[in-house]
């Protein structure tokens, strides 16, 4: 990371920027260009290893491309707000992200689908009592990124109100 002094290593610091983010866009590549999606994502962060999770419809052009390629980059970010400056030049933006890199993993297993709904769910609604039909459960698609080569990364000043 080239501006160091902006850097987040504190897991739990990562972790509240994580739940601060609404979007999570994964960046893909289909035939030599590059495709990126917004979605909605639960996690878990665990000893340096973040998992994200995600769900989507069985097929499409997104299912079609993680399929035949799973590595992935990802993006989160939030507290964004604009710094005044006297002049053009001074004015800047704040913001904190997380970006890195992984491979999607799909999960077939229903239990194991079921478990990554329920915490999707949780993250998204902060509610934890979502059962699950078994029609519901295999109707949709459910996969993970998973990485330990992710960064975040920071810059907090006093924004205009």
């Amino acid at each position: 990371m080239r501006r160091s002094d902006r850097e987040v290593s504190n897991q739990e610091e990562i972790k509240a920027i994580i739940d601060r983010c609404v979007i999570c866009r994964v960046a893909m590549v289909d035939d030599g260009k590059p495709y990126l999606v917004p979605l909605n994502f639960g996690y878990t962060l665990d000893q340096g290893t973040l998992t994200l999770v995600f769900h989507s419809a069985k097929s499409g052009r997104k299912i079609d491309i993680l399929r035949r390629h799973p590595d992935v980059c990802f993006e989160m970010d939030c507290d964004h707000a604009l710094i005044d400056g006297e002049r053009a030049c001074d004015y800047s933006f704040a913001f904190s992200s997380v970006i890195g890199n992984g491979k999607v993993e799909f999960i077939e297993d229903e239990t194991l689908k079921r478990e990554a709904l329920k915490l999707l769910m949780k993250r998204q609604t902060g509610k934890e009592d979502f059962e699950f039909s078994p029609h519901e459960v295999q109707g949709v698609c459910v996969f993970t990124i998973v990485s330990e080569d992710f960064s975040a990364k920071r810059k907090m000043t006093t924004a205009r109100p």
